[in-house]
Formats: structure tokens, sequence, C-alpha cells
């Protein structure tokens, strides 16, 4: 099997990209669980947080599968997206665009520059749901926000958030790598509790309209930054008073940092999330009995990756200041 691919990221959450717009590969399912499986291997030639094909639709613009490296597929990804929404905005010549995802037809649209020299992407994260049921997530209450989970941590106390993705929100003094990776294992493996398993987010109120938020994704394991984790951690934030909405909330996580905003209208809400869509390189690949074999040599992006350190330096800077 011949791939074209185009390695990008978002906040260094890193995918592979294929176009099936135009080569229309014809993969099947199981084409598919195996490309994530054997493109996203650490230990394999490429690597990577997820499998993004870019599809032919006729209810969009363009359709977006996104796959993780386990092979399942995931609701929504939102720094995904937003390498998606560049990619066709350079495919179709436009600014602003409608993507269909596997729960909505989301908009999508070119801002101005996130940071000096990086042009970023502002997506619509929907459809956000406050009801257990929709992760789902076993509880009689019919919202869970900022309550204890005995079965994950004693302590600490979640919140229930599905944007579509399903995601449990913990706000804490301090980010503790370990706790989160072990809380995160036992979500996803306690199948009574979470049936379809879980995101699980730690975040640090920073002061200012600023968090941090550190993500354990279903699928993934810790991550250096996920969309719609950092969507549904700002909306947290905004339900539990430490954020204003209709105002920037600027994310710092470890890839870098996003803008996200939360609309509340009519007890509805909407989260709009703003950042990089950043190209790494362009190569082909030929992929048989999950083996990986390059056929090209790399097109790499050079100018875009040191305008991207910049950025994650300034990131860097300013996590240290409250750490």
């Amino acid at each position: 099997m011949k791939i074209e691919l185009l390695k990008c990221h978002g906040s260094n959450n890193d995918f592979v990209l294929i176009d099936d717009l135009q080569h229309t590969y014809q993969f099947s399912e199981e084409d598919r669980v195996s490309i994530a499986k054997t493109l996203c291997d650490r230990e394999g030639l490429v690597g990577g947080d997820g499998i993004l094909f870019v599809e032919q639709t006729e209810v969009a613009d363009a359709r977006m599968r996104m796959f993780n490296p386990d092979g399942s597929e995931a609701e929504m990804c939102g720094n995904g997206l937003r390498c998606v929404a560049r990619y066709a905005s350079e495919q179709f010549n436009k600014t602003q665009l409608v993507i269909e995802t596997k729960e909505a037809n989301l908009t999508v649209e070119q801002k101005g520059d996130i940071f000096e020299n990086i042009p970023s992407f502002e997506v619509a994260i929907e459809p956000v749901s406050l009801e257990p049921a929709s992760l789902p997530l076993k509880t009689d209450e019919e919202e869970h926000i900022d309550q204890n989970i005995p079965a994950l941590s004693e302590d600490l106390k979640f919140s229930a958030v599905s944007v579509p993705n399903p995601h449990l929100i913990a706000m804490v003094d301090q980010v503790d790598d370990e706790q989160l990776s072990a809380i995160g294992k036992e979500a996803n493996g306690n199948k009574t509790l979470l049936p379809n398993g879980v995101n699980v987010s730690f975040v640090q109120n920073l002061g200012d309209q600023k968090v941090f938020v550190r993500t354990y994704e279903r699928g993934v394991g810790l991550t250096n930054a996920c969309g719609t984790a950092m969507s549904a951690s700002s909306l947290n934030t905004v339900l539990l008073n430490y954020n204003q909405p209709d105002e920037e909330i600027f994310v710092f996580n470890r890839g870098g940092f996003v803008i996200c905003v939360v609309h509340v209208e009519d007890g509805e809400y909407r989260i709009k999330l703003r950042g990089n869509a950043t190209y790494e390189y362009k190569t082909t690949v030929r992929l048989t009995e999950n083996k990986v074999e390059e056929l090209t040599e790399r097109e790499t992006f050079e100018t875009e990756a040191k305008a991207y350190e910049a950025l994650q330096a300034y990131a860097s800077q300013e996590i240290e200041r409250y750490q």
C-alpha cells in the first residue's frame, strides 16, 4: 500500500494527515485501523498521536476522520481539526470552511497569527453536553460538576463534560504526571464506571484568564496537548468561576498554548479553539505487513519549525512563572 502523507501538529500534538480528497485510496475500515497502529508507532519510522483522514463529503467542504494509535476512532480532535482546516483551506483556497466530523459539521476559519509568524486557525468545538450519559459516566446525578469519584480518587473532584469526546477534568494546585497517568489508566480500564473510556485532565489555574492543562488521552496516554481537553477544561474553569465567559482564556500545555473562548447563551455552551496548525514534513511510504518503507526524501518545513520553537520557548517561560 503506497501512501503520501503530511506530518503536522497542533500544540505539538502530532498527526499523520492522509489526503483522501484527491487520491481516493478506498481504504477499508481494517486498512484504517492497521494504518493507525503502524504509522503512529513511536518506535517506527513515522510516529504520531493519531491519523487524520481528509475525505470527500456531500454535506461540507471536507470530512475528517481521526484514528488513535490503538486503532480506535475518536469522536473529534480539536488539534487535528486545525490541521485539517489548514490543509483544506489551502486545497480549496478558502479562509472559512465547514468540516464534517463524526458527531457534527463544524465551522473552521483562518485567523491572525497566534504568535509571530504562526498563522492560526479557529475551530468550533461542538456539541457540548454536561449530561453524564453523554460520556457515558455511570451515575445517578443529572450533572457531575466538581464532585468526587471514589473509584478514581478519594481526594480529587472531577467534572464530566463531552465536547463530544468524553472528558473528566480535575482542578489541581500542581500537575502530577504520575498521578494523572494512574487515574487515566484506571478510568479507561473501569468499564463499569466508564464503558467507552474517557480523557482525563488536570488543570492548574494560573489566574488572569490563564490555565495549564495536562491530559491523559484515551487511546494515546499522556500527550503534549489535546484540543478537546483544553476546550473542556476551559469550560470547567468558567463553570467553577475561575475564568469569565466570552473572554479569551490562554491555555498553556507541554506543547505550547492555544486560546479558548467559552460562550454561554440560554443555558447552552459553545467553545471556540484557536491555535497553530504547523507542517513538519511530507513524504511517501509503502506499508506492507505492518512495516513502513519510506519511498521519497522528506520535504521539511524548517521555517515553520523555527517559528514554533519560539512559541514553545515563550510558553515554557510563562508556565515557569507559576510553577
